[in-house]
């Protein structure tokens, strides 16, 4: 008798007599998945391996290089950096490993290694968007009028991140759900696809503390950001040039809101839906678009929270024609004698905290203008 072959939740099945065998992805390819979707996604992930290890080392080694820019409202941009490159570096290169193989042969091990850090990592990644839009609302609305947001503060924040992002990935390792095969078989992710209720709990848990949460402190203090910019900008809307900054400062927020929802959005909306509905048919090709979709925030955001900055800008091309002291002169010429000075602060890299003077209210004290840590960059 002929088998009889079914296709169930997009994975196929091939049923002989009264069994099912399902394909084992540990021990070869798909027989529903022609091979040249492998080779397709060994050199998507081999491109995006390459590019962000790449971006992101640089965002690292010239924050390292140059003094002026390791300031403690550029912690968390640094920190994005590392997880974004530990996520590639691990995750991408695992990736790129099985799906130039076709299937997933590093095994099991490997499997709950690649979803853990992957997820860990990307998770850290998320939350320091988060709380980097928090301190750039903390520094130019001072919510707390006589806090300064300073070294202490930029830790507690890294503190928070990989602690709370640890917290909340950790557990399928122990049993809380688990790490498996994506439905393409070739990487490993949170258990979507289950009908357990304890299962369900933690993606419920997961989707809520790890996605819901950071975008709405994300939208909350760019919201209440952009509040303060235009609140200021209306008062000083006799000067010309008054909102032309404070339109600058508005794409850029938008730009970074619509970078988090264009990553993040499609594999958050792909796993509650599967979590929803666990019986839904997918195609493991169109399964895979949001995961692997997701691995490209590791590209742009250094681009936009790094690259597009004039100081960053100037460090690297600097760093390149191995002339760092005379740029350091140039730069920041009395950092190491006055730590409080708008001098020192030359090496931030927000676009919009450097744009924060521009706006100050007119009942501000002058020497207010720098003690929230916002650099007179243009």
């Amino acid at each position: 008798m002929d088998p009889l072959v079914l296709s169930v939740n997009g994975v196929l099945h091939i049923q002989q007599g009264d069994s099912m065998v399902r394909d084992d992805p540990f021990s070869g390819p798909l027989a529903s998945i022609s091979p040249w979707n492998y080779t397709f996604l060994a050199c998507l992930m081999f491109i995006i391996t390459l590019v962000s290890i790449t971006e992101n080392f640089t965002v690292m080694l010239v924050t390292f290089k140059f003094k002026q820019l390791r300031q403690p409202l550029n912690y968390i941009i640094v920190n994005l950096s590392v997880a974004d490159f530990l996520v590639s570096l691990i995750g991408g290169t695992i990736s790129f490993l099985t799906n130039a193989q076709g299937y997933f042969f590093l095994g099991r091990w490997a499997c709950v290694l690649e979803g853990f850090a992957v997820t860990f990592f990307g998770i850290v990644a998320l939350w320091s968007l988060a709380i980097l839009a928090f301190e750039r609302f903390f520094v130019i609305c001072r919510p707390l009028k006589n806090v300064r947001m300073g070294s202490f503060h930029a830790a507690l924040g890294l503190l928070f991140v990989w602690t709370f992002s640890f917290i909340w990935t950790v557990p399928p390792v122990f049993g809380w759900s688990s790490y498996t095969v994506s439905k393409i078989g070739t990487t490993c992710e949170p258990n979507w696809y289950s009908s357990d209720y304890s299962d369900h709990t933690y993606i419920i848990t997961f989707f809520t503390t790890c996605f819901i949460l950071p975008l709405a402190v994300i939208v909350g203090s760019y919201g209440k950001l952009m509040q303060k910019l235009r609140k200021v900008s209306n008062m000083h809307g006799r000067l010309g040039n008054a909102r032309k900054p404070d339109q600058e400062v508005a794409r850029m927020v938008i730009v970074m809101i619509a970078a988090f929802m264009v990553g993040w959005t499609p594999y958050a909306a792909f796993s509650i839906t599967v979590t929803i509905c666990p019986t839904i048919h997918l195609d493991p090709r169109v399964a895979a678009v949001p995961a692997f979709f997701s691995k490209t925030a590791t590209i742009y955001n250094p681009i936009i929270y790094v690259f597009m900055n004039k100081q960053f800008r100037k460090c690297l091309i600097q760093l390149f024609k191995g002339n760092r002291a005379a740029l350091n002169s140039h730069l920041n010429p009395m950092s190491d004698r006055m730590p409080g000075t708008a001098e020192s602060n030359l090496g931030q890299m927000s676009t919009i905290t450097a744009r924060v003077p521009v706006f100050v209210s007119p009942l501000e004290r002058p020497e207010d203008q720098y003690s929230e840590g916002a650099s007179t960059a243009p």
